[in-house]
């Protein structure tokens, strides 16, 4: 038995000082009161009585004289720090297997526990595509013998992300595979995406789409290459670092951020087509479907319309895609897909977060190597930095408070995911994040534990940090 007390508990429903008790990886009691170290006696009912008491030496006198015998608790004095639901995370990548050197499930549960994540969704655009149930298990056991955070992977919309075949889909069930994707890009036929979104229908699984026009993302990439091509040649990082100006001609300069704008002004078409015909699809489907890493005003207007409409759709937005201003620099330069938006947008995606438009925060962890970025690979790494962000953001300038937060980290993913986790209530599973909400620290990507060191928030001071994660009512 696991009693963390003297917190702050915080989840969607409460904001209180107090304790809470984990037996059998369930949480069995929740308990508020001024932080005080709860006596054996208060937690009896809990107790079988079997164990030997762990620590005697610290408890209290009146533990001594407590009826309860030869009983063992672990006692974690939260030193009123805030203990909330674990984080649940609806989109990551860990790379594994096949690109073990941008991550592994080593490094990207340790990025994981770091950031604060006890649940994880992650992708399927790895080497060779996971495509199968067989897959997809495989995966998922070898991450479950590590004992750290909980992982689902998911199943590629079409085998092999070759974009016609969806009968493999037939053998999923919601319990394994809860959802099916094909991030990284879009399904390109609408017909066949239609017959995948029949598919999960059937076995009630959500379908979360890369909203983005797979032509039009080759037209922008071409724009993306001539960019690239200079920025290699003054040494511009595809990522968001400071640069010297002075030290670039300014025609050069100027066709680096022309050729991106383009580029940019492309991908925000092609979201926003793909974005409205998903959702077209996922209605006359009836399938649950879920838009994933939603960057742009229309398309953010689009998924509020569909749900007016009765359309069973959620949504997901980064900390990236919220707090960064893609049209200045040196974010103009932070190379990932979708493209980091303009000011109105990030203005309208934060709206949507507090109206409940959008539903949940995501990462979209994208580790890659330093080469890799370089070379334009599209991403951020995330994990490590995402409580922070929104935290920094949301709770200190946007005026959400925590238990906002908490609903869009832990609460809401968990219920699309049809999960028993994320509010800190009796029976539920007993994963915990403790958290510093005002501890500023400045990022330094590589202290991080993914493998991937490059972030647009690199040397930038956020406020809130991650301390502790439990998973299953252990520190892991």
């Amino acid at each position: 038995m696991l009693v963390i007390y003297n917190a702050k508990l915080v989840d969607k429903n409460i904001c209180q000082k107090g304790f809470v008790v984990c037996k059998n990886k369930k949480i069995a009691k929740v308990e508020f009161n001024d932080g005080e170290k709860p006596s054996l006696s208060l937690l009896e009912e809990f107790l079988n009585g079997e164990h030997e008491v762990e620590n005697s030496s610290d408890q209290n006198s009146s533990c001594k004289n407590s009826s309860i015998k030869n009983s063992q608790i672990e006692f974690f004095d939260a030193n009123g720090k805030t203990l909330m639901p674990a984080f649940i995370d609806m989109h990551a990548h860990f790379r594994y297997p096949g690109q073990e050197q941008k991550e592994d499930l080593s490094s990207g549960l340790a990025a994981a526990k770091n950031g604060g994540f006890g649940t994880l969704v992650l992708m399927p655009n790895t080497n060779p595509v996971i495509s199968s149930v067989e897959q997809a298990k495989q995966v998922m056991n070898e991450a479950a013998q590590k004992g750290m955070s909980n992982i689902f992977q998911t199943v590629s919309i079409t085998k092999n992300f070759e974009g016609q075949d969806v009968l493999h889909l037939n053998e999923i069930n919601k319990n394994d595979i809860p959802v099916i994707t094909e991030d990284g890009h879009d399904v390109l036929s609408a017909s066949v995406m239609l017959d995948a979104m029949k598919i999960a229908a059937q076995k009630q699984v959500v379908v979360s789409c890369h909203s983005e026009d797979p032509t039009l993302a080759n037209l922008a990439r071409t724009y993306r290459q001539k960019a690239l091509a200079l920025m290699e040649k003054y040494n511009i990082p595809a990522w968001g670092s400071n640069i010297d100006k002075s030290k670039i001609p300014q025609e050069d300069f100027d066709e680096i951020k022309n050729n991106l704008s383009t580029a940019n002004e492309i991908l925000r078409v092609a979201e926003d087509v793909c974005t409205y015909r998903n959702l077209e699809l996922a209605n006359i489907a009836k399938c649950k479907v879920h838009i994933a890493h939603v960057s742009t005003t229309q398309s953010i207007e689009c998924v509020r319309r569909a749900k007016m409409r009765g359309i069973n759709c959620t949504c997901e937005i980064t900390p990236h895609h919220l707090a960064l201003d893609g049209t200045n620099e040196p974010e103009i330069f932070a190379l990932v897909n979708p493209p980091l938006r303009s000011q109105n947008d990030c203005n309208e995606l934060i709206r949507a977060l507090k109206d409940g438009t959008a539903d949940v925060i995501a990462t979209d962890h994208a580790p890659h190597t330093t080469q890799d970025k370089v070379n334009g690979a599209p991403g951020f790494t995330g994990s490590e930095t995402a409580f922070a962000v929104c935290n920094t953001v949301l709770v200190k300038q946007e005026n959400f408070s925590l238990s906002e937060l908490s609903n869009l980290m832990s609460a809401k993913p968990a219920e699309i995911l049809e999960l028993n986790k994320g509010l800190l209530k009796c029976d539920y599973d007993a994963d915990f994040v403790l958290v510093d909400e005002n501890e500023q620290w400045q990022v330094n990507s590589q202290n991080f534990f993914s493998k991937g060191k490059a972030t647009p928030f690199n040397n930038k001071t956020l406020t809130g940090k991650v301390l502790k994660l439990f998973v299953g009512g252990k520190e892991v």
